[in-house]
């Protein structure tokens, strides 16, 4: 039976059952949810954009930087022809680029100094207790000059060095200037010491006994092993422990003469070297340089389809439907400069019917912004001009190396509004823009949790002040409805 008391307990009910806290961070977290998922959305799509501008900007880095390195290391460099061949090596430095015609003739090959130490009867022999001083300098046939720019070499003797370990403390004592080690033959074991090729490199030997020893004797007896200054040695005529002559190499180029250090030439026209293997005095051979047109059709062959990579990358990035930089200035900017490549002046200095531009090396557009190779064109080019076809491959401020480096240069500059480094510079401002707007909307949302979490704590001190009014009343109810019965 249902009294009128108890549905005044029904109507005021038990207590809340309310969890008034996650009541309150459900609210404020709702109350913000459309602009966070918004700005959310809107980060997502900048972090695309930023990527998908760095993945032109470094595609077009990458292939400046190959093209370089190919310039720099691969086969374009025009190849040196020697018509006797065996009397150099021709090289040529990277990204250089000589040209035309040279006569040489070589009449020395330079040579470093070979000298021999008198005879031990073993690789084991002590040499002698004291000191050994190398000095370096011009060795000529009775006489020596020394280089006052080189500090002589001190080497100290111990009882116990033998002509081996003698080896080993000249070649570390110079740095590997002079090379020692000690060969046996026919006549006994002898201490070999080679230097450096170079007339300057060439070298005396000169010894003492420790400071203790005893005078010799008079008249002084024949120097002998076991005595440093058996080791002794300076030009003199009719000496026959040096096998070999330190000299420098002697050539004519053009009929100018010149010498080198070593067989290694460095720093002549154009930026080409040579190795000098062999003479030819009296006879001198046509040194020639040409282009390598085959090298330069694989380059081109190699470079349009490096920018149809390029222009399929920004076909898929740059889409007006769905593409991360659709209708980007950047974007659009890298388009009109790749469109304008094949007309670009490259070789401003170029005179007659000398190509001047990509398009003069077979680079052609076609409609729908891809590029294609023209063969007919490049191979005009390459039979009328190969030298001049070649020069364009240099890493100097003119030539195709040289655009491509410009170009990838001018899409990164961030302060180029109309750049990809302005769209990637422009994209982060944004960025960085939505990261402080949501940081704030968290501190919102917090201090909104935190009033919300206030106001429904008083509602359940409230609540639960009117739960004891109600468990009053029932009380009374419950005494009420036993006094009916």
């Amino acid at each position: 039976m249902t009294t009128s008391g108890s549905s005044i307990i029904s109507a005021l009910g038990a207590g809340s059952g309310v969890d008034f806290t996650k009541l309150a961070q459900d609210i404020s977290a709702a109350s913000f949810a459309a602009q966070r998922d918004q700005l959310t959305a809107r980060k997502t799509a900048l972090e695309a954009q930023i990527s998908a501008a760095g993945q032109l900007r470094g595609s077009l880095t990458e292939l400046a930087s190959a093209l370089g390195d190919r310039i720099r290391n691969g086969d374009l460099s025009p190849r040196g022809t020697l018509a006797n061949a065996a009397v150099a090596t021709v090289n040529v430095l990277p990204g250089s680029a000589p040209r035309g015609n040279f006569a040489l003739e070589v009449t020395e090959l330079a040579a470093a100094q070979t000298l021999l130490s008198r005879p031990f009867a073993s690789r084991d022999a002590l040499v002698g207790e004291g000191t050994l001083t190398l000095r370096f300098g011009t060795a000529g046939a009775s006489s020596f000059t020394p280089d006052a720019a080189r500090a002589p070499i001190e080497i100290t003797l111990t009882a116990t060095d033998t002509l081996a370990t003698l080896a080993t403390k000249i070649t570390q004592a110079t740095g590997g200037s002079v090379q020692a080690y000690v060969a046996t033959g026919t006549g006994g074991a002898q201490l070999v010491m080679k230097g450096q090729e170079g007339a300057a490199n060439g070298f005396v030997i000169e010894a003492a006994l420790p400071p203790s020893a005893p005078p010799d004797p008079e008249p002084a007896p024949p120097l002998a092993a076991g005595d440093p200054r058996y080791l002794a040695w300076a030009p003199a005529p009719g000496d026959t422990l040096r096998t070999g002559t330190a000299r420098d190499a002697a050539f004519r180029l053009d009929g100018v003469a010149m010498t080198s250090p070593t067989n290694r030439v460095t720093g002549l026209p154009g930026g080409f070297g040579l190795t000098l293997t062999g003479t030819n005095p009296g006879a001198p051979t046509t040194l020639s340089f040409a282009g390598n047109s085959a090298a330069v059709s694989r380059v081109m062959t190699d470079l349009v389809a490096a920018l149809n990579e390029i222009v399929g990358q920004i076909n898929d990035l740059a889409a007006p439907v769905g593409g991360e930089l659709a209708n980007d200035p950047g974007a659009r900017e890298l388009r009109r400069d790749l469109a304008a490549l094949a007309g670009q002046v490259l070789m401003p200095s170029a005179t007659g019917g000398a190509p001047r531009t990509l398009g003069d090396l077979g680079l052609a557009l076609n409609r729908d912004g891809t590029f294609r190779l023209d063969s007919a064109r490049l191979n005009r080019t390459l039979e009328t001009s190969p030298d001049a076809a070649a020069a364009m491959f240099t890493t100097g401020a003119t030539g195709v190396f040289a655009a491509f480096d410009r170009l990838a240069r001018e899409t990164g500059l961030s302060g180029d509004p109309g750049s990809l480094g302005g769209s990637q510079r422009r994209f982060q401002r944004q960025l960085e823009a939505s990261d402080e707007r949501l940081a704030r909307i968290a501190e919102q949302q917090e201090a909104l949790r935190e009033r919300l979490t206030r106001e429904f704590t008083a509602s359940e001190r409230r609540v639960a002040a009117s739960q004891s009014t109600l468990a009053f009343i029932r009380q009374q109810v419950d005494i009420w409805s036993a006094r009916e019965r």
